[in-house]
């Protein structure tokens, strides 16, 4: 009789589990697309209407013998549907595979074909994993693809960020089929620029994205493990200390001046020759930020004028496809916003509603606000120099430099330190890929004699500046080849200080016995920030911000072997005669 009972209530919870199961299994679909609502749903889009059939693993072979797989969402109630396409260089992960089916259920029941696709080796894509190189040729063949497929009604569209950008700009000059437009966010058409900013290698960036993604899948990145590699003497040894030797890693490093090689990857002058009008979504912590506003301008001047007219420009405060921790502590989220304009904006484009992505949208720290504007730069721009002065002893937060809005002197000519390739001055922040980035205090670093500190006076007033910075300095050294760093600083009343923008330049060849200085411009990172009443400017110049760039050993050396350093001394002049500056996009007070 126990037995009979027992063997009964076994069968009810076996029973009970099947249903509970066929329950959750039937109803997964109608949860994930409500999640996907929920997450990314914003006034500007429109309620999903459509039921969603996803097909996985559906596969092309290229005419090398890659099999590229992809995933397909596709509206249940429409034959045909316009095609937004998504070429991932990702692991296929439980995560991964999770956040490409919200994003795909969320543009797919408003009426969208969703392609997500893996690159080469990744994402249950076949082949060998190479960043970058062979997005063009797997890009055309995919496209070739798509336009046979049944339920492509003939307008095509593509999204993503970073080297997903990359797969967008690599067939942006597509005909057949045309792609009609295209959302790109911290990403651009110029990855030189990224790795080699003002000639100084993104060395952080460089070997953080060797780390996740060295073989054929990505992994969690040990800080323990970046730190160590960005030590090593010579730099081409970073991978190898830090992950392993990896040839991507190898070829940034090699190819510096090796245009061939970069024309592989960034193509030529791509801004003149895309087909369709781009919505950027770009950070003012990001490293993309600087070729990016450079293709937002070439597009703006393109030759046709569906292009140029519709091309727009969104800017957040992140850092690289990461939220951002203002110093209010206020948190300004990331994924979000490279989610919800993506329906509005292509339901624009296909004249399916009234326009309502702005022409610009940037955040303005330091008020924390979204604001709308015409243009960028802002046509009411007043560029205004701020010089440098000092008594001699600009060394550290406890000198005399100061900031000056007239080219007067102090007394003093010049500043000096000693910069020491073996004790560079350590980033704190940045435009870095990886948890190093984003918005830090300043005030440790400026303890240092080889930082040079020029404060502005205390403001009475909110000053706003926006726009792309320069500097321009005057300088010697006793070394043939050196750099020099500048950074903008807001510091706030209690005398805390945050990074605000940031560049460096390095100079090749230095006349060490030239008796005048050498001019030289640093292209510095553009903002938007009100240093707010009670708050000053502060800019900091030295000659070495590591990791975020390489450190310039101060010798010309092979590559591959260059370990040897010298110490370097360095001037910084702001007399009458050679008067250093920072130049400001300032904004007139409403």
């Amino acid at each position: 009789m126990e037995r009979n009972k027992f063997f009964s209530s076994k069968y009810f919870l076996f029973i009970g589990t099947i249903l509970v199961l066929f329950i959750l299994y039937s109803s997964y679909g109608h949860l994930m697309n409500f999640i996907s609502d929920v997450a990314f749903s914003y006034p500007e889009n429109k309620k999903g209407n459509y039921s969603v059939d996803i097909y996985k693993n559906r596969t092309l072979e290229t005419e090398e013998g890659i099999t590229l797989s992809s995933r397909i969402f596709k509206p249940r109630e429409l034959e045909k549907a316009p095609t937004i396409l998504v070429r991932i260089p990702l692991t296929y992960s439980l995560t991964d595979s999770l956040k490409t089916e919200l994003v795909g259920r969320f543009w797919s029941t408003r009426g969208y074909v969703v392609v997500i696709q893996g690159t080469r080796g990744r994402y249950r894509s076949s082949g060998e994993f190479y960043p970058l190189i062979h997005e063009r040729k797997d890009g055309l063949e995919t496209l070739k693809w798509i336009t046979n497929q049944s339920w492509f009604d003939g307008d095509l569209f593509m999204w993503g960020s970073s080297s997903f950008a990359h797969t967008q700009w690599a067939i942006s000059n597509s005909t057949d089929p045309k792609i009609k437009a295209y959302f790109m966010h911290i990403g651009s058409s110029n990855f030189k620029e990224m790795f080699y900013p003002g000639g100084a290698f993104s060395l952080a960036s460089a070997l953080y994205w060797t780390i996740r993604s060295r073989g054929q899948e990505d992994r969690e990145v040990d800080l323990n493990d970046l730190a160590k590699g960005v030590e090593i003497l010579p730099v081409m040894q970073a991978d190898n200390v830090a992950i392993g030797d990896t040839d991507f890693f190898n070829d940034w490093v090699m190819n510096r001046g090796n245009l061939a090689f970069w024309e592989k990857i960034d193509g030529n002058k791509r801004t003149e020759s895309i087909k369709g009008p781009v919505l950027h979504l770009a950070g003012w912590y990001d490293p993309f930020l600087i070729s990016q506003l450079d293709d937002f301008h070439s597009l703006k001047e393109h030759p046709d004028p569906f292009v140029a007219k519709n091309t727009k420009l969104i800017i957040g405060p992140w850092k690289h496809a990461d939220s951002v921790n203002l110093p209010n502590g206020e948190k300004v989220t990331y994924r979000e916003n490279s989610v919800w304009p993506t329906t509005p904006w292509f339901d624009e484009i296909l004249g399916k509603r009234d326009s309502v992505i702005p022409e610009v949208k940037i955040f303005v720290m330091g008020v924390n606000t979204w604001r709308e504007e015409n243009e960028w730069p802002l046509s009411r721009t007043a560029f205004k120099p701020f010089y440098l002065k000092s008594l001699g002893n600009a060394n550290t937060i406890h000198g005399d430099g100061k900031l000056s809005f007239n080219n007067d002197s102090l007394g003093g000519e010049f500043d000096s330190f000693t910069y020491d390739p073996l004790n560079p001055v350590p980033s704190v922040g940045g435009a870095m890929l990886g948890p190093w980035g984003g918005i830090r205090k300043q005030n440790e670093i400026e303890e240092r004699e080889d930082v040079l500190i020029y404060d502005g006076p205390i403001q009475s007033t909110p000053l706003e500046i926006t726009g792309p910075l320069e500097a321009y300095l005057y300088v010697k050294s006793s070394a043939k080849t050196t750099d020099f760093t500048v950074k903008l600083v807001d510091v706030y009343p209690d005398g805390t200080a945050y990074n605000i923008s940031d560049g460096i330049v390095r100079i090749e060849e230095m006349s060490v016995d030239q008796e005048t200085p050498k001019k030289i411009k640093i292209r510095m990172r553009p903002t938007s920030n009100v240093f707010q009443a009670g708050h000053k400017l502060r800019i900091e110049i030295s000659s070495s911000n590591f990791p975020r760039y390489e450190r310039n050993l101060n010798l010309h050396q092979d590559l591959v072997n260059a370990r040897k350093t010298i110490k370097a001394e360095q001037k910084v002049f702001h007399s009458a005669e050679y008067p250093s500056f920072i130049l400001l996009p300032t904004i007139p007070n409403n």
